[in-house]
């Protein structure tokens, strides 16, 4: 199933939405956590911080959006609240994995060196998801004349797809080469964790 139906298929089903919004702010949230995580200690920047309160809000707002739907439903990030939850959990902790096993091997850098860089490059792959994914979504939310909006996180994960760039420049002249290899990392995953959404959503049937 393409993402496009995909998609289609989940906003049809109020408990299924629910689910799917509670998933984004799930890996929302666990991105802004990863984002501060990579804080260097006192050199961290203000784009840094920046980038982890946006997360973090997008990830309550996606929640909040969910009161939309009804105010009982994914109230924590349990399980039995998300979709597909074991590969949702998988994705962004393989990402970072995966990135930081490369970026060792291509840069040999500090404990805190690769955390900064494993920042960047998983930061830029995820953007790039984003800009893809929320688009998509937010047509498909307008098509079925929805109440629920993720406009503002277009625009915001726009802004940061451009400061990421400003940053991986910056950080190496041939970041492309190997942005390139991370997003073929993160590519496979995404495609793991969409299969596992899929697998969930297929068997129900819709009135």
């Amino acid at each position: 199933m393409e993402f496009h139906h995909l998609l289609k298929r989940i906003v049809q089903e109020d408990s299924i939405h629910a689910k799917w919004l509670n998933t984004l702010s799930f890996m929302e949230n666990a991105g802004a956590r990863k984002i501060s995580k990579c804080e260097h200690p006192v050199s961290v920047t203000l784009i840094q911080l920046k980038h982890a309160a946006e997360e973090h809000r997008h990830a309550y707002y996606l929640k909040k959006q969910i009161g939309k739907i009804d105010p009982e439903l994914c109230k924590t990030y349990e399980n039995k609240e998300l979709l597909a939850p074991t590969a949702t959990r998988q994705y962004l902790h393989s990402l970072d994995i995966k990135a930081c096993r490369y970026l060792q091997e291509a840069f040999q850098l500090s404990k805190e060196d690769l955390k900064y860089a494993a920042y960047l490059f998983v930061t830029y792959a995820i953007e790039v998801r984003a800009d893809e994914l929320y688009p998509v979504y937010q047509d498909i939310l307008t098509k079925e004349s929805s109440r629920i909006m993720v406009k503002s996180i277009i625009l915001e994960e726009e802004g940061h797809l451009e400061e990421m760039i400003n940053q991986l420049n910056e950080f190496s002249a041939d970041w492309k080469l190997h942005a390139e290899n991370i997003l073929a990392i993160e590519k496979g995953l995404h495609s793991q964790w969409i299969n596992a959404i899929t697998e969930e959503v297929s068997p129900l049937k819709y009135a």
